[in-house]
C-alpha cells in the first residue's frame, strides 16, 4: 500500500512537470500571435518521457524517490552523519582481488567537497585508514600519517567525485547537468543524464525510466572507461541506498562493495578525521 502510494505521488509529479512545461511553451509566444492549444497528455504522449521532461525535472524526480516525500530536504535532515559497515574487495597489484572488511564514517558537509570521510580497511596482512579532510586526503597506519599512493588515494577520492552524491547533491555542489539521451540496455530503459561539477569532472549516471533510481554510471579516467553498477536498494531510516555496487575498468573489475550495515544520524567523533603527527 505504502509503495502503492509512493508510485502515485512521483506519477502526480511527473504529470505537474509536463503541465508546467506546456504552459512554459505557450508563455512563450508573443501576446500578438495566436497562441497554440497545449497537447493534452496521454498514455501516447507520455510514452517518450525524454522529449518532454528537461534533465532538471528528471534528476529532481529521482531525489524525491531516494528521500521521499521531500526530496534533499528529507535527505539532509537524516544524513547529517553516516556510519557503514561491510565488505570490500579491491584489485590489488598483482591484478588479484584483495578482501578486506570496512567501516566508513562520514559527516555531511555544505556541499561534496566539505564532507569529511574516514575509510578504515582491515585485511588479512594490515589495517589502515584513509581520511578525506579539509579537501586533502592522507592515510593513518599504526597511528602516524602517511601519503597513501597517488591511484590509491585516486580511487578513494573518486567513490565520492563520481558516487551517487555527485548525483543527488548536484545543485549543492554547483555542478551543471544535461540529458544526454535515452537509452535501452538488456530491456531496461535508461535517461542518460551527465553531471559536470566545477572541477570539470564529467560522470554519466544511467536513471531508469520505470522507477528512476540510478542504475548505473560510468566515467571515463587516464584513458579507462570506468562503469560502477548498484545493486540491492532498500531503505536505510526512509531512504533509498544500494547495499551492493561493482566497480568495472575497461570490463574488468577493480572494486566491490557490499554493504552490510547503514546508520544515518548518529553522533560521530570529529577527532576520527584529524590528522594527528607523531
Amino acid at each position: 500500500m505504502y509503495l502503492s502510494f509512493r508510485s502515485l505521488i512521483i506519477s502526480v509529479f511527473l504529470l505537474l512537470a509536463f503541465v508546467a512545461a506546456a504552459i512554459a511553451q505557450t508563455e512563450t509566444v508573443q501576446d500578438n500571435e495566436p497562441k497554440p492549444t497545449p497537447k493534452p497528455i496521454t498514455a501516447e504522449t507520455s510514452k517518450d518521457k525524454s522529449a518532454t521532461l528537461t534533465a532538471e525535472q528528471i534528476v529532481e524526480t529521482s531525489i524525491v524517490t531516494y528521500a521521499f516525500p521531500t526530496g534533499r530536504v528529507r535527505m539532509d535532515q537524516i544524513r547529517k552523519t553516516a556510519s557503514e559497515r561491510g565488505t570490500l574487495k579491491i584489485m590489488n597489484a598483482d591484478g588479484k582481488l584483495d578482501t578486506a572488511t570496512y567501516q566508513r564514517w562520514a559527516l555531511r558537509g555544505e556541499d561534496s567537497s566539505k564532507e569529511k570521510i574516514r575509510l578504515d580497511q582491515q585485511y588479512a596482512t594490515a589495517n589502515y585508514a584513509l581520511i578525506r579532510s579539509d579537501e586533502k586526503t592522507f592515510g593513518i597506519y599504526n597511528n602516524s600519517v602517511f601519503v597513501p599512493r597517488e591511484d590509491a588515494a585516486k580511487a578513494f577520492e573518486n567513490r565520492t567525485i563520481h558516487g551517487l552524491d555527485a548525483f543527488l547533491r548536484y545543485k549543492e555542489n554547483g555542478s551543471t547537468i544535461e540529458l544526454a539521451g535515452r537509452e535501452k540496455k538488456l530491456g531496461v530503459e535508461f535517461y542518460q543524464i551527465d553531471v559536470t561539477d566545477k572541477g570539470g569532472s564529467k560522470t554519466r549516471f544511467y536513471v531508469s525510466v520505470k522507477t528512476f533510481r540510478v542504475m548505473m554510471l560510468e566515467y571515463e579516467e587516464n584513458g579507462l572507461k570506468y562503469l560502477r553498477k548498484f545493486y540491492d536498494y532498500n531503505y536505510a531510516q526512509g531512504t533509498l541506498f544500494p547495499f551492493h555496487s561493482v566497480l568495472y575498468a575497461d570490463g574488468k573489475i577493480v572494486e566491490e562493495v557490499e554493504v552490510g550495515t547503514v546508520t544515518f544520524g548518529q553522533k560521530v567523533d570529529e577527532s576520527l578525521f584529524a590528522r594527528k603527527e607523531n
